[in-house]
């Protein structure tokens, strides 16, 4: 019988509930699970600001940079094909990459965020981000290395995912979208029925749209949907770096898949090895150069990056971590703006989804997550 400790689940119930009163958001839906058995399964709160539309047990969140996970996932699943190298050149898939230093970066720089180009979170100024090849476009000619790949780590919140998806595009040998990609090679097998790369149709009643209240830097209008944040209202968007929509039921089987190893409901997406070497910490005592400025902000010291193949991971050291401080160290997962988070605990045997409507800023929103995770870990006995 999985072992849990029933009074700290319940008052971790009521911390969501009290932040929700407090106006931190406007709702969650969140679950946990101990060794694939579901130990908390609660849908909390409201998804929007007045209080008038409570979230539904499926409702469908979009879930920002956690699409990045299903990203690297697929070009690890790339990479166990033989369809290009963790060694490979970016440019060697994508040849109008070119020019030194941007074209010795490779995947491995990608997927740790060490390729030497600034973090941006936009191209241009004024360019939609909606269609892949207009932003692959736009990347080649407009992006270039600041330094020599793996000297610094600066988490690219646009360019490495969109220089992913394109390799998994261009190598594919069925010569599929990408979105048929996600879909067929993904969310088909995990049975992720309610997840997809932009808002399909029969998805847009439940979907909560997103309230950033001010919390990002740039505005980011779609090509049919032309308010502030229309590209997360785009039903035909291709956008691996942010354009998946999930519920929490759905984030719960793909991390359910990490936590066994690649594998799930008989649906093998990757390998042990992959999944191994990939939760290692490839990035040393380097710090996330794009998230100094919040941890100054925040008043907090700087700390190092702990970045795997394409996850982020608790670390060996006391930090502000939205995996906690708590849980054990080899925890991974990955998160979306203000608002989203999964991680597996592979010591504890935990998996824990926690998709929420509201964004917050980040620095809070890592301090919310640390309670959160906290609990969810001190629960387990």
């Amino acid at each position: 019988m999985t072992q849990v400790w029933q009074e700290r689940l319940d008052y971790f119930k009521e911390m969501i509930r009290e932040d929700i009163t407090k106006g931190l958001y406007y709702g969650a839906s969140v679950r946990v699970g101990r060794g694939g058995e579901l130990v908390f399964n609660e849908t909390i709160g409201h998804s929007d600001a007045a209080g008038e539309k409570p979230i539904s047990q499926d409702a469908v969140f979009s879930i920002f940079s956690m699409t990045k996970a299903f990203t690297n996932i697929l070009t690890l699943r790339a990479i166990e094909m033989g369809r290009f190298a963790l060694t490979t050149k970016v440019s060697e898939i994508i040849p109008e990459f070119a020019g030194p230093p941007r074209d010795q970066a490779t995947f491995f720089h990608l997927l740790t965020h060490t390729a030497g180009w600034p973090g941006l979170w936009e191209v241009r100024p004024g360019a939609l981000q909606d269609q892949l090849d207009e932003v692959i476009a736009d990347i080649c000619s407009y992006v270039s290395g600041m330094t020599e790949p793996g000297q610094r780590c600066n988490y690219q919140p646009l360019v490495n995912h969109a220089l992913m998806g394109e390799a998994i595009r261009r190598t594919d040998p069925k010569k599929r979208s990408l979105r048929d990609i996600y879909r067929e090679d993904l969310f088909e097998p995990l049975k992720m029925h309610n997840t997809a790369m932009g808002v399909r149709q029969d998805l847009q009643p439940r979907h909560i749209i997103p309230d950033m209240r001010g919390t990002l830097p740039i505005t980011s209008p779609g090509h049919t949907n032309k308010g502030d944040y229309g590209i997360f209202e785009e039903e035909f968007a291709e956008m691996p770096h942010v354009g998946c929509v999930a519920t929490a039921d759905d984030m719960w089987r793909f991390a359910e898949m990490l936590r066994r190893g690649g594998e799930l409901d008989g649906a093998r997406i990757v390998a042990p090895r992959t999944i191994e070497l990939a939760t290692q910490c490839w990035t040393g005592d380097m710090e996330n150069e794009l998230y100094r400025w919040l941890a100054l902000s925040m008043g907090w010291k700087a700390y190092p990056a702990y970045l795997g193949l394409g996850f982020s991971l608790k670390g060996r050291t006391l930090n502000y971590s939205q995996y906690g401080t708590l849980t054990s160290e080899g925890t991974f997962g990955n998160n979306g703006a203000g608002s989203s988070i999964y991680w597996v605990d592979p010591v504890a045997d935990v998996t824990f989804v926690c998709l929420t409507a509201g964004v917050m800023h980040e620095g809070h929103n890592i301090l919310r997550f640390q309670r959160y995770s906290d609990a969810v870990a001190s629960a387990m006995l």
